[in-house]
């Protein structure tokens, strides 16, 4: 092997920060806070801020490979945090507010954090689980305000006598630098630990036109939470990109959205798909339209159609995008093709809409039957989805094994197709396909249809015990406020675009349970109507 001869700079998440305070120092950083009017700083500013921070936790103790936890919305305080964290070293564990407090407690002790930094809604939280905190000195109170009556710190008059620069030490480009937990539906909530190099790596391809196609022009206002997989990546892909930042601290309903897509002239927000059926049905109730708006990526679960239509309608794009906390997150995004384009402005749209996106640069994937054996690309047949890349998890945190095969693949419990065009589809996770009778139903593809139902805010199914068939689907559709659809509005949507045995055994009007990452939780469902084909409840 011949070496090359260039300059061995390790990637480190800061220096994303210290391009963007020279090349873009002057474009802004807009925040909500809690209880606080909207800050204005930018990428300059945030720079000096940034180095504050870390010198106030150092001066607490922190130091390298420590791990810190953060409870905290998307505001300009917690957008710092990502980089003086593990700028100077440490670990930034972004705590999931929305956790059911025993799990909560168990990622903030299991992570083995020295501080917690936490937005003053959250004190409440904090007081409730403080007494089975571990490991945890130190409790900072994201605010302007020197202490809390409980005697922890402010944020603002800790970091306001600190020198706003920092020496900042180049790390290896394998350390950890990201803590970031699964939502532990099953069992306790697994770490995976991002190193800088996955962060870096991620966030230059996530930037590119075939993924999320930023520039400096963009207003990105960041709806996935920051605490959710590290907002899947935006943090830095804007950052890298100089993009205006606005952040809507905890505030995603449908006016505060519109509020700030009108004020700040945002043009780029991204968010589970409850988030914009909420945005669309105030547009519509209001009767305004999307403003400066251009693009929205949606992930989490599978976009309706028809709010991909809605939008479509109002001048917005939709990009569907799939990943996972284990790919740090981004896998595919959903973004058009000149061999796409050639088919015309249907077809495209409909494998636009109903594909979770083609691979980025830096993931392979591919899809086996239950022999390991690999299957073809046709878009016809299923397998599991198995991927690796350079921000694809190897092990979990604290695990004493190995999360990927002898090849390096890491099998993400998910079925899916892969058509020739290379766009990849999830038809059912492996835990949530319905086998009835000896064949498949893919509850994703029923509740997309279901959704498209006038009246239809969510619409969850999933499969119970059938005493004859083994599993039969049944279906929860949560209605819009003011909405009288019934379950036999339903069944008539449904019968002339569902084969006849998909139809389900059960639809039931009711309030869909969300896990703490907005994602239906299927979990509570089977368990709260495990026997209603059986007993009738």
């Amino acid at each position: 092997m011949l070496p090359g001869l260039m300059q061995d700079k390790p990637l480190n998440i800061i220096d994303i920060l210290r391009f963007a305070s020279v090349a873009h120092a002057s474009q802004e950083i807009v925040s909500k806070n809690v209880d606080e009017p909207i800050t204005r700083h930018d990428y300059g500013s945030t720079w000096r801020r940034t180095a504050q921070a870390a010198h106030a936790l150092a001066r607490l103790g922190i130091s390298a490979g420590d791990r810190v936890s953060s409870l905290s919305w998307n505001t300009h305080r917690h957008f710092e945090l990502f980089f003086a964290v593990p700028g100077m070293g440490a670990v930034l564990h972004t705590a999931n507010p929305r956790l059911p407090d025993e799990h909560l407690i168990f990622t903030i002790n299991h992570a083995g954090s020295k501080a917690l930094l936490l937005d003053r809604n959250m004190a409440e939280i904090v007081e409730r689980i403080k007494p089975q905190l571990e490991t945890v000195e130190h409790y900072i109170v994201l605010a302007d305000e020197e202490r809390t009556d409980d005697g922890w710190l402010g944020y603002e008059q800790m970091i306001s006598a600190e020198p706003d620069s920092y020496d900042w030490p180049e790390l290896d480009e394998n350390a950890g630098a990201f803590l970031c937990y699964t939502s532990g539906t099953t069992g306790d909530p697994k770490g995976v630990l991002y190193s800088h190099r996955a962060v870096v790596l991620h966030g230059l391809a996530a930037g590119l036109s075939g993924a999320l196609g930023f520039s400096a022009f963009d207003v990105v206002m960041p709806c996935q939470s920051l605490y959710h997989a590290t907002a899947w990546g935006l943090p830095f892909a804007g950052t890298i990109n100089g993009v205006k930042f606005v952040f809507p601290c905890d505030k995603f309903d449908g006016p505060s959205l519109q509020q700030l897509i009108r004020d700040e002239d945002v043009t780029f927000s991204g968010g589970v798909p409850t988030i914009w059926t909420i945005y669309l049905d105030h547009l519509e109730k209001s009767s305004e339209d999307t403003g400066s708006l251009q693009r929205v990526i949606i992930g989490g679960s599978a976009v309706p159609r028809d709010m991909a239509e809605s939008f479509e309608s109002k001048g917005v794009t939709v990009q569907q995008i799939w990943g996972m906390t284990e790919t740090c997150p981004l896998g595919v995004v959903s973004t058009p093709t000149p061999a796409l384009a050639a088919l015309g402005k249907e077809e495209e749209n409909e494998i636009i809409w109903t594909r979770q996106g083609r691979m980025m640069f830096g993931i392979e994937m591919k899809i086996v039957d239950e022999d390991g054996q690999e299957l073809p690309h046709d878009g016809e047949q299923s397998g599991s989805l198995m991927v690796r890349g350079p921000w694809v998890l190897e092990r979990y945190y604290r695990a004493d094994s190995s999360a990927i095969d002898g090849d390096g693949w890491f099998d993400t419990g998910d079925i899916s197709t892969i058509d020739k065009y290379g766009f990849m589809r999830i038809t059912d996770r492996k835990k949530d396909v319905i086998k009835s009778g000896g064949e498949w139903i893919s509850s994703i593809d029923l509740e997309n249809i279901a959704a498209g139902c006038p009246g239809v805010k969510v619409a969850a199914v999933t499969g119970v015990y059938h005493p004859k068939w083994e599993e039969r689907p049944i279906m929860l559709i949560e209605s819009h406020d003011g909405s009288d659809v019934s379950g036999s509005d339903l069944r008539d949507w449904l019968e002339p675009r569902i084969a006849k045995w998909w139809m389900p055994d059960a639809i039931i009007m009711a309030s869909v349970p969300l896990t703490a990452t907005g994602k239906i939780d299927k979990k509570v469902i089977r368990d709260r109507y495990a026997q209603i084909l059986v007993t009738g409840s």
